[in-house]
């Protein structure tokens, strides 16, 4: 009994749920809340759903109040050139993310010039969005990257105009009442059903050469988003290029 118990706390089991197990190891409490699961174009019941096609109320433009102006047609949201990044009127901490996204099929560059948007985690970090079907760029910046942080395993990306789809799990970063960071944060991402990033943690915010976390605990402004929730919105990005999406939901972890 002895080693179950040391085996279930290493795996994250609670103290609370190892106490409950029987003499033969057995756990019966608390049962796991049922939940549906994902079908096409289908949320989980216990899912937040930020865009289902119809509109866009759960999103502000980032660096104001003003509802978001991307443009909706056909249940498919479209970046919209010089409207600017959006941004979740609802912050998170630890999530899991599901975004479909599809770059245009009128290619007209290369490299970053080519489908370019990113979703940031915590409006900070991120996961790179971009056309690399057949598009060399520097690959610490194609599609499943952490923007100039962390290489996808693989490329799994499909022709221009095809949709593809992001499922992300991520961790926050944890900091203490000083405002000291105590634990940073981690991505897996699963880039249409096939693993690219596997608990990558991430070095700091995407915005400098040499990625930090310089953002401390402290009361919300328009200027420094981070509270002491541990929680922030998440972003699409508009980076002057057309990239669509369509059924985004996240669940909280």
């Amino acid at each position: 009994m002895r080693k179950l118990i040391i085996a279930l706390l290493s795996i994250g089991v609670s103290s609370q749920l190892v106490a409950q197990a029987n003499d033969r190891g057995e756990i019966y409490q608390p049962v796991p809340a049922k939940v549906t699961g994902v079908g096409h174009g289908i949320a989980p019941s216990d899912a937040i759903v930020l865009f289902d096609g119809s509109d866009l109320d759960a999103w502000q433009i980032a660096d104001s109040e003003e509802a978001a102006a991307w443009d909706i047609e056909d249940g498919v949201v479209t970046v919209k050139k010089g409207a600017g990044t959006i941004k979740t009127r609802q912050r998170f901490g630890d999530i899991q993310l599901h975004v479909e996204w599809r770059p245009t099929d009128n290619v007209q560059g290369d490299g970053q010039g080519r489908g370019n948007s990113g979703i940031f985690l915590h409006s900070l970090y991120e996961v790179q969005i971009l056309d690399s079907w057949n598009n060399p760029t520097y690959i610490n910046g194609q599609a499943g990257s952490i923007y100039k942080q962390h290489i996808p395993l693989v490329n799994v990306s499909k022709p221009p105009g095809e949709w593809q789809s992001y499922d992300i799990i991520f961790k926050a970063p944890v900091y203490a009442v000083t405002g000291v960071l105590e634990s940073p944060a981690y991505v897996t991402l699963m880039q249409n059903g096939v693993l690219v990033l596997n608990h990558a943690e991430i070095l700091g915010a995407t915005f400098t050469l040499e990625p930090e976390y310089t953002i401390r605990c402290e009361p919300y402004s328009q200027s420094r988003e981070q509270d002491c929730s541990g929680k922030m919105p998440i972003s699409l990005q508009d980076h002057g290029q057309i990239v669509s999406y369509r059924n985004i939901w996240v669940r909280e972890l």
